[in-house]
């Protein structure tokens, strides 16, 4: 390994499995002092245990490298200060937080319980606040600033089944984007993955994902915006799929048009789409040819055929 990140003091929530291990054994390989924290609950959020995060730890000094195992939930102000804290007091420091931690509630829209819409919230959007928020006070102060690093994910562009979970994921792009503004003065750095790896999260996926990768895949990414080489990189949302990087854009006006004075409903009704028009949604249109699929293969069988 090059040591890209060789005394830096790193702190990952979900680091127990899948993509959070994955990145703390990595971050670990190239020299960080790791805090892997995981309470190791299921994907509903569920059934709390640490060994998660004991286990991830045991492989890293097996390997030579330094590492705690913290079992707080980051549903809290109380747990993210403990998983922050928990590696200032160890290594005096905390130069990166890598926010993974997640659960799954998957329902449609029209029969969403509360509950469901608060679990995935919780533990997502304010989930990233609470470590974020723990480390921004230290980072602003120590010397060489920080790394922020969240976990968005492609589905915060919208999704048919978990309207909770696109909401927290959109609602963590537009954080990333606010912190990288109002931290870059204090030399820290903001950024967001929209990960697509084989884990326990996309075997719920409601459809075919035409690009697929490893938990691994994803790392390198993570310790390449944790390191220095990195200090320019902030406010971006990243998209990592087995060999592939790539950007999003970020949100701007695309059309405008004015009236002479204040809009009536039915001058827009007369103007707006053949002006401004729509940005057209591409999950709408995905989710067309998933259905006239669908329907082809359904009246192929009907008739006894082999859909083409």
């Amino acid at each position: 390994m090059s040591g890209f990140l060789d005394g830096k003091v790193v702190a990952i929530t979900g680091g127990g499995g899948g993509i959070g291990r994955a990145v703390a054994l990595a971050a670990a390989a190239e020299g960080a002092k790791v805090v892997v924290a995981d309470i190791g609950v299921s994907m509903a959020g569920e059934d709390p245990k640490s060994e998660v995060a004991e286990a991830v730890v045991a492989e890293i000094v097996a390997a030579g490298g330094e590492a705690i195992a913290v079992a707080q939930s980051v549903t809290t102000m109380e747990g993210g200060e403990a998983i922050i804290g928990a590696g200032v007091e160890r290594w005096g420091r905390i130069d990166g937080v890598v926010a993974v931690a997640g659960i799954l509630r998957e329902r449609m829209f029209f029969n969403m319980s509360e509950d469901e819409w608060d679990a995935v919230i919780e533990t997502h959007m304010k989930g990233h606040f609470t470590v974020f928020r723990a480390a921004a006070g230290i980072m602003r102060k120590q010397e060489g600033g920080g790394a922020l690093v969240a976990f968005t994910s492609g589905a915060f562009s919208g999704s048919v089944a978990q309207a909770n979970y696109a909401a927290a994921k959109g609602g963590i792009v537009s954080l990333v984007r606010s912190v990288a503004a109002g931290m870059h003065r204090y030399g820290v750095t903001a950024n967001a993955i929209a990960p697509v790896a084989r884990t326990r999260m996309s075997e719920n996926v409601p459809m075919d994902l035409v690009e697929m990768g490893d938990p691994e895949d994803v790392a390198p990414l993570v310790v390449y915006l944790l390191s220095d080489q990195a200090k320019h990189v902030t406010g971006q949302i990243y998209t990592a799929v087995g060999p592939k990087i790539a950007v999003w854009n970020q949100p701007h006006e695309v059309r405008a048009v004015y009236a002479d004075g204040r809009w009536t409903p039915e001058q827009i009704a007369a103007r707006l789409d053949s002006t401004v028009g729509q940005e057209r949604m591409p999950l709408i249109d995905q989710l067309e040819e998933y259905r006239k699929a669908a329907e082809a293969k359904a009246a192929a069988e009907a008739a006894g055929g082999t859909p083409s």
